[in-house]
């Protein structure tokens, strides 16, 4: 008969540290590591910090999502974030609360992806600098992560900086995550690779990658705005035209070619609706005083009035909100 599975219970707090501490090598941001009371961290004048969290059942299921693919998609939601600020992500502090009773080799895994992520994220790599460990009730499983980030001198991309006459520009992807998640909620296999665009869309949504070395690249361009769309294009074009007191008037030709590409998985008017409202996409939405620099795309510009609207009419900000979804 087969050992029982290691539960965390099984392994004491020292040994566990112990075996996810080679995982988590540090970088040349990190002259001392974990294993103190704190990180020391080497970085510039200004440093950008961030912080978000992962909630099993809530964030992520089991039946889709393995330990690494959580590890990759908290590691991009915090590094997305920075960036999206100007600055290049140097180190990340990871907090685990878990029930006693769930697999250890689930949090080794996690820490093995985690670490190989980081080390790989930009010409540099990311700091696992720390963190730390905490027991929960039956069944508790949360992630948190914080990231901190460089802007090497730079002012900060803010929110708050376009102005009417701007053009509104995306790098990366749009819809990708979106169309994976509708795909795995109709059945499709998590672990399955169907051909084309149906495969991108899963892997987009169970590991996505950002556009990382371009929000610096952003800022030296001089983009008067910036942020990552984790929560859907039309909620945080919102986001950024409430806070700069705008309008962003979105050109449905110009998010054609994401739609369309989209189509041959979810359908016409679902692709649309990814484009839209599909979060955790990690792309970067900025807007630039003149063309955008290569590498984004101008999808609209930016206009006196409130609000986002595509092709002149309104859109109301859909896509995830924690606690009305």
């Amino acid at each position: 008969m087969p050992d029982r599975q290691r539960r965390l219970a099984d392994v004491s707090e020292g040994a566990l540290l112990a075996e996810l501490f080679p995982l988590l090598r540090g970088g040349p941001a990190l002259p001392v590591g974990p294993g103190d009371d704190a990180a020391v961290l080497t970085t510039g004048p200004s440093t950008v910090a961030t912080t978000d969290s992962m909630v099993r059942g809530r964030d992520w299921l089991d039946e889709w999502s393995g330990p690494g693919d959580v590890a990759v998609k908290l590691l991009t939601q915090n590094l997305a974030d920075v960036a999206a600020m100007g600055a290049r992500p140097t180190a990340v502090l990871l907090s685990v609360v878990a029930d006693p009773q769930a697999p250890a080799d689930w949090v080794v895994e996690f820490a093995r992806v985690l670490g190989e992520r980081a080390r790989s994220s930009g010409p540099q790599g990311v700091a696992v600098a720390g963190g730390d460990l905490s027991s929960a009730p039956t069944g508790v499983l949360v992630l948190s992560m914080t990231a901190l980030g460089d802007l090497e001198g730079r002012p900060p991309v803010l929110r708050s900086g376009a102005r009417p006459g701007d053009v509104v520009a995306v790098c990366g992807t749009l819809g990708l995550s979106g169309a994976g998640l509708a795909l795995l909620e109709a059945g499709a296999d998590p672990h399955g690779r169907p051909p084309g665009i149906r495969t991108s869309c899963l892997e987009h949504h169970l590991r996505p990658t950002a556009p990382l070395a371009e929000g610096p690249r952003a800022a030296e361009a001089g983009a008067t705005s910036m942020i990552d769309l984790s929560d859907g294009l039309l909620r945080d074009g919102h986001r950024v035209a409430e806070a700069s007191g705008v309008r962003l008037a979105l050109e449905a030709g110009a998010l054609e070619p994401h739609v369309r590409s989209l189509a041959g998985a979810v359908g016409d008017d679902a692709a649309l609706e990814c484009v839209l409202a599909g979060g955790e996409e990690h792309s970067l939405l900025a807007t630039f005083p003149g063309e955008p620099p290569e590498g984004w795309a101008a999808i609209g510009l930016v206009e006196t009035g409130g609000g986002v609207t595509l092709d002149g009419a309104p859109q109301q900000p859909r896509g995830w909100d924690h606690f009305a979804s």
